[in-house]
């Protein structure tokens, strides 16, 4: 099938970008085009315009900075996969991003796409809520900073607002240097997370600390897992208190997703087993 008949506009900086937003009604943006484009196909998606802001180079790039690493918002999967100063200072998102779909797909989806697009399903969301990372988005207005907690709002909803865009994606350098991990149950046919799950802990004196547990393709959005951060913080990491800890998990998970591949119970099983071991893995 084919998709509508649309405008196509290729703006060559953020501020154009934001103009064309502001100009065209009914416009959307086209990033790596993987999640827009198949459903602009089955007629799910019938935008007026596209803007495509894959060849905005402002967008592209991976740096450090005093805050951590900032990650431009069109900087592909793969990019990310491959960054040396990703895999020394924060391995857990090179492994995630090199885990994401198959090559084709990392090397054209991008992590401002991914995120834009919060599909409870996608792998970057659920590792970029437990590193506290911040979202900038870009209007015309200027920029405003938006915390991970706050960004994710419900199934295919962020907080950005009508003519923003997303530009950068930041990972505090608190984060770097904690041992963190991502697991993921892969649907057989999309390779997206049915379940996904991403611990991350510092040892101190053989006790867990800054534990952290996220929980992606279980519930709309991403969640962190309060109960089980508090139930394993400050404790010795055993099998019995890593048990408790994932048993925890459930609390967080109130209203789980069920689709014709897993239920909403399986996901809620699924997500406390793959805790106990992401969090075994992290507290060695």
């Amino acid at each position: 099938m084919f998709s509508n008949t649309f405008e196509y506009h290729r703006p060559q900086s953020i501020d154009e970008a934001i103009q064309l937003l502001h100009d065209v009604k009914g416009a959307r943006l086209l990033a790596g085009g993987h999640s827009l484009i198949p459903a602009m196909k089955l007629r799910l998606a019938s935008p007026a315009a596209l803007i495509d802001i894959s060849r905005i180079s402002d967008l592209v790039g991976i740096k450090s900075t005093k805050d951590g690493l900032r990650i431009g918002a069109m900087t592909t999967h793969n990019a990310i996969a491959i960054s040396d100063v990703v895999r020394k200072n924060y391995p857990v998102l090179a492994s995630t991003a090199g885990n994401i779909g198959d090559q084709q797909v990392r090397n054209r989806g991008t992590i401002g796409g991914s995120v834009s697009h919060a599909d409870p399903g996608a792998d970057f969301p659920t590792v970029l809520l437990l590193l506290d990372a911040t979202f900038t988005a870009t209007g015309k207005k200027g920029e405003r900073e938006i915390a991970a907690k706050d960004f994710f709002v419900d199934l295919f909803t962020t907080s950005l607002k009508e003519g923003e865009i997303l530009t950068s994606v930041t990972v505090p350098v608190e984060s770097a240097g904690a041992s963190a991990v991502y697991l993921k149950h892969r649907h057989p046919a999309s390779a997206f997370a049915v379940v996904g799950v991403a611990a991350l802990a510092a040892m101190k004196n053989g006790k867990a600390d800054d534990v952290r547990v996220s929980i992606g393709g279980v519930m709309a959005s991403p969640v962190r897992a309060k109960a089980a951060e508090k139930a394993l913080t400050g404790q010795a990491a055993n099998e019995s208190t890593i048990g408790r800890a994932a048993e925890a998990v459930r609390d967080s998970l109130k209203h789980p997703l069920s689709d014709s591949y897993a239920s909403g119970e399986f996901r809620v099983h699924l997500a406390t087993v793959m805790a106990k071991r992401a969090l075994a893995q992290v507290c060695k």
